[in-house]
């Protein structure tokens, strides 16, 4: 190969020596060099700090374990646990002072550790680290995604009102059954349907009686006996005259024949044929039994007549309601047809034994009947309003009841609930008495109290894993205070 070749051939490989030693440089770069952008993202992704998920009060700029309760740090971008909650300083009443690197030494006055030379800091009311075990924290966010409400608990004297079933009823002391004292046999009947209204007095029926019309005869002899006996010489005929008179007279009254009639036989001088049976009572006719030609006795029951101008309302009480009940206590009807209406009415009699069905108590109600708008057999509402002493109530939803506690979670402020263990007493329409465990004006959990439950039961579970404990103060160092076991944990 000549000179000029070899020149050539040079200039062309030259630059393609170049080429691919950029193109291997920059592939060794490019897998094996330093990558600067991972690194700021890396950097960028790193956390500002971290706190105790416990004791969000507690922050730290590096990982580790929280000097409180010895659980693990978490990153501040925790939604539950803002970056800032070491600046929400808490506030209220100073309970005791603590150490913050030994935070099992508590003194009540403020001071400096003699172990660690640390100067002891004020543990306030709402702090967390003060906090009962079983608080947790729910972010407004989380309030709002698992539907918490918050209510009050209230004192104070007011006016229960609650309200039962009640069936209308004839009173019993109102309602008369027609008979006769002598046997015989129908002649007319006025009164021929069951629920005519009749007045006192009104003719129900005629009856002819053969002993009814030979008392009546006694009666006329006796009355001509006197008159001829009036004359005589004979001492106490006339006295005798007057006795027979009289018994017979009485005889016919024991018959049930009114003083009109006796009148009229008196004043005409011949007996009644037939005799006439009047109302007792004005009222509506529930039953008739009287029909013509029919032979009757004594025995018969011919019409009952009930005045229904007032009423009885027997009403069906709730077992937890009946202590309040108490006789001439007022009680307002409603009714549920028609237009509806309320009428007045008082509480007359308690009956003392609970049905064992309903399991609920009688109560009986006397009420008026105007325009007889209450019939028998009719239900009705009845509500009953019962003044109440001063007392501290919360909704009946806020108690949880696991049957072996009730549990009322009270709202601590930042985000903190509380659980409080509660003693309850009756209950009053849609609230319940705390008798107690809580103060008025306390502000508590109304609902979503069943997840607020489940997260409470599991932190307390960590916490007791943990070894930590709420409250208490003393002024010695932690080396010389046995950690109590967990089940040793209290509420207050």
């Amino acid at each position: 190969m000549n000179e000029t070749a070899m020149k050539l051939t040079r200039i062309i490989l030259l630059p393609v020596l170049v080429a691919i030693g950029i193109l291997i440089g920059f592939g060794y770069g490019r897998w094996y060099g330093p990558r600067e952008s991972a690194g700021i993202a890396k950097q960028a992704m790193k956390p500002k700090g971290y706190h105790c998920p416990m004791h969000p009060s507690y922050h730290s700029d590096k990982p580790g374990d929280c000097p409180i309760c010895g659980m693990k740090l978490v990153p501040d971008e925790d939604a539950a646990h803002p970056a800032d909650a070491a600046a929400q300083k808490p506030t209220g009443k100073i309970l005791f002072y603590r150490d913050p690197k030994a935070p099992n030494f508590k003194s009540d006055k403020p001071g400096i550790n003699p172990e660690t030379g640390s100067d002891l800091e004020p543990v306030y009311e709402n702090d967390p680290a003060a906090m009962p075990m079983g608080t947790i924290r729910v972010s407004p966010e989380k309030q709002q995604v698992i539907g918490v409400k918050f209510g009050e608990v209230t004192s104070g004297a007011g006016t229960h009102t609650f309200r039962s079933v009640g069936k209308v009823t004839m009173d019993e002391t109102r309602f008369s059954k027609v008979q006769t004292r002598i046997e015989g046999w129908i002649d007319k009947v006025y009164v021929d349907f069951t629920g005519k209204l009749v007045e006192k007095g009104q003719p129900l029926l005629t009856l002819y009686s053969p002993e009814m019309l030979a008392s009546q005869q006694e009666y006329l002899l006796a009355i001509r006996s006197r008159e001829i006996m009036k004359d005589s010489p004979l001492a106490g005929s006339q006295q005798q005259s007057d006795s027979l008179l009289a018994a017979a007279r009485k005889r016919l009254e024991l018959f049930s024949l009114s003083e009109a009639q006796i009148e009229e036989i008196t004043r005409v001088g011949k007996p009644l044929t037939n005799i006439t049976i009047y109302s007792p009572i004005s009222g509506y006719v529930m039953m008739r039994n009287a029909f013509p030609k029919q032979r009757i006795t004594p025995e018969t029951e011919l019409y009952t007549v009930v005045d229904l101008s007032k009423v009885w309302i027997m009403a069906d009480v709730f077992e937890s309601e009946a202590s309040m009940i108490r006789i001439g206590m007022p009680a307002r009807v409603n009714l549920s047809y028609g237009s509806g209406g309320k009428i007045n009415g008082r509480v007359s009699y308690i009956q003392p034994e609970v049905d064992p069905t309903t399991r609920t108590l009688k109560v009986r109600i006397e009420a008026d009947n105007p325009d007889m708008r209450l019939r028998p057999d009719m239900f009705v509402d009845v509500d009953f309003s019962v003044a109440m002493s001063a007392r501290m109530t919360v909704p009946a939803e806020a108690v949880l009841d696991t049957g072996l506690k009730k549990t009322v979670f009270v709202d601590r402020g930042n985000g903190y609930i509380e659980p409080r263990q509660v003693e309850t007493g009756e209950r009053i329409g849609d609230r319940i008495e705390i008798t107690k465990g809580l103060t008025a004006s306390e502000r508590i959990v109304i609902s979503g109290n069943f997840l607020i439950d489940s997260e409470s039961q599991l932190k307390s579970s960590a916490a007791g894993m943990a070894g930590h404990q709420h409250g208490g103060s003393s002024s010695k160092p932690a080396a010389s205070i046995p950690a109590p076991a967990p089940a040793e944990h209290k509420h207050d």
